[in-house]
């Protein structure tokens, strides 16, 4: 009697046994359509395009911060409103621009920066060559290489566009005294420098011309 209950249950225990691997291949040991087949030469991942100076590249604003998001919103109403600006050709005025007023200041040409920087920066400039002269000082400003360029923030305020170029440039700067001593700076050492200019111009203006309003290094803006 006690065996014909043991033969029983064994036959029940083996019933559901073969139950329950049968549904642990049914969800571990199929592959669906959507799995990849396993190869020897995993995906190679993809390479983004080398920098190019006179290029601003316009990320993605669906992956982006707030802040880049702003970027592009400003450069598009900016091109809403002046379907004739061209991003790149204005990186590649701002580079000139940027050496001519470097090239400028340095040498003290007051004339040739009236015509590139607006009446507030323009004084600033103005003051700070005229005590450098009363000092007796003189400063050397070789661009080496301007290393980029690109669009760091656009502003529309009212008719006027506000942007701002990040230059990284590679510069050789030397102070020297009446006598010709070094007073800061080294004429053998390159220094990697980076700069936020802001440029200002009214859109409707005939004058294509865009004006340095404002100048700051990323330090000074935190």
């Amino acid at each position: 009697m006690n065996d014909g209950f043991a033969f029983f249950d064994i036959i029940v225990f083996a019933m559901l046994a073969g139950y329950l691997v049968f549904q642990l291949r049914r969800t571990l040991g199929r592959k669906t359509g959507h799995q990849k087949p396993q190869g020897n030469n995993p995906t190679k991942p993809k390479t983004s395009n080398p920098d190019n100076d006179n290029v601003v590249s316009l990320p993605d604003t669906t992956s982006q911060p707030a802040d880049a998001a702003s970027e592009v919103d400003g450069l598009t109403k900016l091109k809403q409103s002046d379907p004739t600006f061209n991003d790149q050709e204005f990186i590649a005025g701002s580079k000139e621009a940027f050496s001519w007023i470097v090239s400028a200041y340095s040498s003290g040409d007051t004339a040739k920066l009236e015509g590139l920087l607006g009446d507030s920066l323009f004084s600033r400039f103005e003051q700070a060559i005229r005590q450098r002269k009363q000092a007796n000082l003189s400063l050397e400003t070789n661009i080496v290489s301007i290393k980029s360029a690109q669009i760091n923030d656009v502003q529309i305020n009212g008719a006027a566009a506000n942007i701002t170029v990040e230059f990284v440039s590679d510069q050789i700067k030397v102070v020297r005294d009446a006598e010709g001593n070094e007073v800061e700076g080294n004429p053998d050492v390159i220094e990697t420098l980076t700069d936020l200019w802001t440029f200002n111009r009214e859109i409707k203006s005939s004058n294509p011309n865009w004006l340095l309003v404002r100048t700051d290094t990323p330090q000074e803006t935190n």
